[in-house]
């Protein structure tokens, strides 16, 4: 099969790999209502393209609870409930339901969601309703600097990190092989462009010399990429960077293969287009020149850490996870430490205290490295690795995995504090 087709159907699966599954159902997992210490209420996409990213999450979640029922018993640890629900990727449905899981279930925790509009509305709520709303997957880094508040922490790379580390490969590639001519595609909401704004900051204080050929915004969930794949040919770009994720980038990836743009030159995708999904759909025919990154590598790093978790999810599973696995078994292990920190009664303030600075050791973290929580921004830290596509069928049904690493360790990539407070002045935000 040529990987036009592979990408075609990859594409149809994301959307479909759901539906014979019950996707809308509530799920409820860990302790009972009677016997929880702790409810949290998390909200995912159970169906469509973003499906696959709600299926993984409630995995994650489950080892997460998992591992932490066979920790021993040093200190208190609260006794974890976990609801979750599909959000459907919109704003208005994803306030209504978290709003049902604080008034009905008692929530004291909101966690998830993977759209970054969708994360901006329910942000909005816990900050009315103070209560702490834990980030899994959205990345749009207004969550953390112009529209920060109290409550909001996140626990996956976001725009600023991924775009830093773009744009430090973006440098060196200038320095090594030369480029000047700059397109950019990416979705047309906060979270695209955002990054696109993260980027072009990010370059800046690059040393990078370039111009920009063309801006494109298809919308979220866009089925014909045609005219801007027109776009692109004729603009000439030396590079294209591309904002899509998940099932909207495996789709792009096969019309773009079907008008041979890929290949005439190099395509990078820093934040979400090194995810598990896309590298199954490569086959073992991968266009070339294709730069990819994600917020969880399967095989980077190669520590014992990730390799457990890795094969705790297949076990688990049956298969190996995309990214948002990570990001869901990171939130409730950020929760449980948070909460056991602060100790009994259950106080917002402290575990707000107790999030604040946390660190905890993730499958993602190098070795001597382990992800902590800005204090300043309460976004998470940590390293990015970007690679190149290699042959690798250690993670089948997969045949490639990426590979030929350049890492950029998390104290290069974090806004500096100035950065933050001028966003923030900009933005007329306390």
């Amino acid at each position: 099969m040529r990987i036009r087709d592979l990408l075609r159907c990859a594409a149809t699966l994301v959307m479909a790999c759901l539906a014979a599954a019950g996707a809308h159902a509530r799920v409820e997992l860990g302790a009972p209502a009677g016997q929880a210490d702790i409810t949290i209420g998390c909200l995912y996409p159970l169906a469509g393209r973003a499906a696959i990213y709600g299926r993984d999450s409630i995995a994650a979640i489950k080892l997460a609870l998992a591992e932490l029922d066979a920790e021993p018993m040093r200190d208190w640890r609260p006794r974890l409930r976990v609801i979750v629900e599909d959000d459907r990727s919109k704003a208005a449905y994803g306030v209504r339901l978290a709003s049902q899981f604080i008034d009905h279930d008692k929530a004291q925790f909101l966690c998830g969601v993977v759209s970054s509009g969708v994360a901006q509305a329910v942000s909005r709520l816990s900050r009315a309703r103070k209560v702490i709303f834990v980030g899994t997957d959205h990345a749009s880094s207004r969550l953390t600097i112009e529209d920060f508040h109290r409550y909001y922490f996140r626990v996956s790379n976001d725009t600023y990190t991924s775009m830093a580390a773009g744009a430090k490969y973006l440098a060196e590639q200038q320095r090594e092989r030369g480029w000047k001519r700059l397109a950019f595609l990416g979705p047309d909401y906060d979270y695209g462009h955002v990054m696109w704004a993260d980027l072009q900051r990010s370059l800046s204080t690059s040393g990078a010399n370039y111009e920009v050929v063309a801006q494109l915004w298809p919308k979220l969930y866009e089925p014909d990429y045609s005219a801007y794949l027109t776009a692109l040919m004729r603009s000439r770009p030396d590079v294209i960077v591309t904002g899509l994720w998940g099932g909207d980038f495996l789709a792009f990836l096969a019309q773009a293969h079907s008008s041979e743009l890929l290949g005439k030159m190099p395509m990078a995708n820093f934040d979400a287009g090194g995810n598990y999904d896309v590298l199954m759909a490569l086959g073992d025919q991968a266009p070339p020149n294709l730069v990819l990154s994600a917020r969880h590598h399967n095989n980077w790093p190669d520590t014992p850490r990730n390799r457990k978790f890795m094969a705790d999810f297949f076990v688990a599973e049956g298969r190996y996870p995309t990214y948002a696995a990570e990001g869901a078994y990171a939130g409730i292990l950020a929760i449980a430490r948070a909460v056991g920190k602060a100790g009994k009664p259950f106080d917002v303030e402290k575990v707000v205290g107790a999030l604040e600075g946390l660190c905890l050791e993730l499958p993602e973290d190098p070795p001597g490295f382990a992800s902590c929580i800005d204090r300043e921004t309460h976004q998470i830290a940590q390293a990015q690795a970007i690679g190149e596509v290699v042959v690798d069928t250690r993670f089948p049904p997969a045949r490639v995995m990426l590979g030929k690493w350049r890492v950029y360790p998390a104290e290069q990539l974090r806004p500096s504090l100035e950065l933050v407070r001028e966003r923030r002045r900009a933005a007329g935000a306390p």
